[in-house]
């Protein structure tokens, strides 16, 4: 009988899924900390990973270690060499959750176009009513959009700014061998500082590949008063250097999901900004979106163990020649 190793809460769907399962039995840690599931990993024929590490002595210490299922589709913080050298397969859920980011993309947009924070605080304060009058909003029919990544969520928020009226336009050099999407909605953007010029706001969905995308240099090539966008990584965006840009009126608003430590200390530098909404790394964690990737997640391992998992559903197949 195959174990499983369930590290962290999963929705009621796709714990009741791997319960009636036959053939398998499990372990359900819903703390998620590394150190909370640790413990049971050396009894683990497969792991289904929330977002805790995954690390090599972790891996080593795993003798009947098989598959490991993340409950989404990021990896930075697993560890795949180590699980490459052990002939370890790495599952991820495939285009689970692109909606519910993409509209998590564009609550932000919006709420920092909008300057929601201030007009909160306008009708909550006494004596701030008529802050109205001072015209900070602005409307986002017929402004340019650059979204730099332009995958499966790019795609939805080109889709979706553009109902809004917004012209959009996508810079993705990981494309290269792909070609466009014929049904695209985002003009090509080839030259980021070229498209970075003509922008008035940008988006990220980009993986963080060691450095930011938009550091304080690409941060300065934006039209005054752009609106920056982060539901992608943490440290895509170079989070000081936008405070910078932020303070000096160079960027006027921002929004972000995700950050480079998390949760961000009290004292960080964009705290202070009520023209930056701040949210914690929830884009994709809607009740829909959580059943949608347990449900999956839960559904690799079983299909592995029954010897039809679907390729595309493995990061690491080339390494290991699934």
């Amino acid at each position: 009988m195959a174990h499983i190793l369930v590290a962290g809460k999963l929705h009621r769907d796709a714990l009741a899924l791997l319960s009636e399962a036959e053939g398998v039995s499990f372990d359900y840690v819903e703390e998620v900390s590394e150190e909370a599931y640790t413990p049971f990993l050396r009894h683990a024929d497969a792991l289904l990973l929330r977002t805790q590490p995954l690390q090599a002595d972790a891996i080593a210490g795993a003798g009947s270690l098989k598959i490991v299922s993340r409950h989404g589709v990021g990896f930075d913080a697993v560890d795949v060499a180590a699980l490459n050298a052990r002939g370890i397969v790495l599952a991820v859920v495939g285009d689970v959750n692109s909606v519910s980011v993409a509209e998590h993309t564009m609550a932000l947009l919006l709420a920092a176009s909008k300057r929601l924070l201030r007009a909160d605080r306008a009708v909550r304060a006494q004596g701030q009513w008529h802050w109205r009058n001072r015209l900070e909003p602005r409307d986002l029919a017929g402004k340019s959009l650059l979204l730099i990544g332009y995958g499966r969520i790019g795609q939805r928020v080109a889709r979706m700014a553009a109902a809004f009226g917004m012209e959009v336009a996508a810079h993705d050099p990981w494309r290269a061998g792909q070609g466009w999407p014929e049904d695209a909605v985002a003009r090509p953007a080839p030259d980021l500082a070229e498209a970075l010029a003509r922008a008035e706001a940008v988006s990220v969905h980009v993986p963080f590949t060691g450095r930011p995308v938009l550091g304080a240099a690409e941060l300065a090539l934006l039209r005054p008063g752009a609106i920056v966008i982060n539901t992608a990584r943490g440290g895509v965006v170079d989070e000081q250097a936008l405070a910078d840009a932020l303070a000096s009126g160079r960027i006027g608003a921002a929004g972000l999901d995700v950050f480079g430590e998390e949760p961000p200390a009290p004292d960080h530098p964009l705290m202070r900004f009520d023209q930056v909404i701040l949210t914690p790394h929830m884009a994709g964690l809607t009740e829909e979106c959580a059943r949608r990737m347990g449900l999956q997640s839960v559904r690799n391992i079983l299909d592995f163990l029954a010897g039809n998992l679907d390729p595309a559903f493995i990061v690491n197949r080339e390494a290991l020649h699934v």
